[in-house]
C-alpha cells in the first residue's frame, strides 16, 4: 500500500476514487431519476446541488469580476500578475455551476429553452441569461491565454481592442446575477427562518460574494504556488486581504442593522439548531477572519493569510447552505441530508475543477505576467550590479 501511495501520489488516488464514485452516481442519476438518486422530495426540492453547486459556485467565482474591475477599470496594474489565474478560476467555476445545474434539473436537455422562451418577470430567467452571457465574457477574457499558446497574434489584437467593454459588461452581469441569487428567496418570507430571510438578501449576497471572491484569490494563489513551485505574491495578496476585511466589515454591519430593524435580535439567543448554525457561520466566516485580517502582522504572514482566507470561504459556504437548507427545513417539516449520490457528484465536480485548473495552468501561459515581472526584476538587479561594479572600477582608477 505504501508503494502505491508513493508511486501514484495520495491526491491522485483520492481524485481517481472521487471521479469513479461520481461517474457511477451520474449513471444512477440519469438512468434511475432524481427520486432514486437523491433525498429530495416535493416538500424539499432544492438540496446540495442548488445550495452548494450553484449558490456557492457562483459566489466563490466572484474574484474574477472583482479583480478584473480593479485591474482594467480602476487601472491598478500592479495586480496583473494574478489576473489570469483568477479569471481561469472564475471561468471554471461558472462552467461547473452549469454542469451542477444539469444534475438538478428534471429535464436537463431543455436547459436551452431560456434562450428562446422568454419570461422577463422571472428572477430565474434573469439569472439564466446573466450566467450564459458572463460565461461567454469569461471565455473571451481568458481567450488570449489560449491564443498566445498557438501564437494567433491577430486574433489577440482584436480581443484586446474590445477588452475594456467586455470587462465592464462582465462586472455588470456579475453584479446582476450575484444579487439575483438572493432575490430567488424573496418569495418565501413565511417559509425561511427569520435569521436568514431579509428584504436585503440581494445586497447581502452581492457583498458577501465580493468578500468570498477575495478570499478565493488568496486561496487559489497559495495552492498554485505549491502545485507549480513558484513564488507567492504576498505583497499583492495583502492588498486583496484589505479589500476582503472591508467587505466583511460592511457585511457584518448591514446584517446587524437589518436584524435590529426587524427586531429579531432576541432570536440570536434562542437555544435551537438554527441559532447555532447562524452563530457558526458568523464566527467562522465573518467575525474571526475580520479580526485576523484587520491586523497587519496577520496579513503579512503567509500562514495567517491562508488560514483567514479558508475561514472566509468556509463561512461563505455555510451561509449559502444555511439559506438553501437550514433556513427552509423548519417550514417544510422534513429534514434533509444529501444522499451519497448527491454528495459524490458534488465532489466529482469539485475534483474536475481542480484537475482542469492544474492542466490548463501547466500547459498554457496562465502565469505569464508573473514570469515577465520576475524577469524584469532579475534584469534590473543585473543592471544595478553592473552599475555598481562600473562605479567601483572608476573609483579605483581615480585613486
Amino acid at each position: 500500500m505504501k508503494k502505491v501511495f508513493t508511486t501514484f501520489g495520495f491526491w491522485k488516488i483520492v481524485a481517481v476514487v472521487l471521479l469513479t464514485a461520481g461517474l457511477y452516481s451520474t449513471y444512477v442519476r440519469f438512468f434511475e431519476g432524481l427520486g432514486a438518486s437523491t433525498n429530495l422530495s416535493d416538500q424539499f426540492p432544492w438540496g446540495i446541488w442548488i445550495g452548494f453547486d450553484v449558490l456557492c459556485g457562483v459566489g466563490l467565482a466572484a474574484g474574477g469580476f472583482t479583480l478584473a474591475a480593479i485591474v482594467y477599470i480602476f487601472n491598478i496594474k500592479r495586480f496583473e500578475p494574478i489576473i489570469r489565474p483568477t479569471i481561469l478560476t472564475a471561468f471554471l467555476g461558472y462552467v461547473l455551476v452549469v454542469v451542477g445545474l444539469m444534475f438538478d434539473l428534471g429535464r436537463p436537455l431543455q436547459i436551452w429553452h431560456a434562450i428562446i422562451m422568454w419570461n422577463p418577470r422571472s428572477v430565474m430567467f434573469e439569472v439564466a441569461w446573466c450566467v450564459m452571457l458572463y460565461n461567454t465574457v469569461l471565455a473571451l477574457e481568458f481567450a488570449p491565454v489560449i491564443l498566445e499558446k498557438f501564437k494567433l497574434t491577430r486574433t489577440i489584437k482584436i480581443i484586446k481592442r474590445i477588452s475594456i467593454p467586455l470587462i465592464i459588461l462582465g462586472v455588470l452581469l456579475s453584479t446582476l446575477h450575484q444579487s439575483s441569487l438572493g432575490s430567488l428567496y424573496l418569495i418565501v418570507p413565511e417559509k425561511m427562518y427569520p435569521l436568514w430571510y431579509s428584504a436585503y438578501m440581494p445586497l447581502f449576497f452581492y457583498v458577501s460574494a465580493i468578500a468570498a471572491g477575495c478570499a478565493m484569490i488568496i486561496f487559489e494563489s497559495f495552492l498554485s504556488s505549491r502545485a507549480f513551485k513558484r513564488g507567492l505574491e504576498i505583497h499583492l495578496l495583502q492588498d486583496i486581504a484589505r479589500v476582503c476585511v472591508v467587505m466583511l466589515g460592511v457585511y457584518a454591519t448591514m446584517k446587524f442593522v437589518d436584524l435590529s430593524d426587524r427586531k429579531i435580535l432576541p432570536l440570536l439567543l434562542e437555544p435551537r439548531f438554527e441559532t447555532y448554525m447562524y452563530w457558526l457561520e458568523a464566527i467562522v466566516g465573518v467575525i474571526v477572519p475580520f479580526i485576523l485580517l484587520a491586523q497587519a502582522k496577520v496579513r503579512s504572514n503567509p500562514t495567517g493569510l491562508f488560514v483567514s482566507a479558508i475561514m472566509v470561504v468556509c463561512g461563505f459556504i455555510m451561509n449559502r447552505m444555511n439559506v438553501a437548507i437550514t433556513g427552509m427545513e423548519g417550514w417544510s417539516g422534513v429534514g434533509y441530508f444529501p444522499s451519497l449520490t448527491e454528495f459524490s457528484i458534488t465532489m466529482m465536480i469539485v475534483t474536475i475543477g481542480f484537475i482542469a485548473f492544474y492542466f490548463i495552468a501547466k500547459y498554457f501561459p496562465v502565469f505569464t505576467h508573473e514570469e515577465h515581472h520576475e524577469k524584469e526584476v532579475a534584469h534590473a538587479a543585473v543592471a544595478w550590479k553592473r552599475d555598481i561594479e562600473s562605479v567601483s572600477q572608476m573609483v579605483e582608477v581615480n585613486n
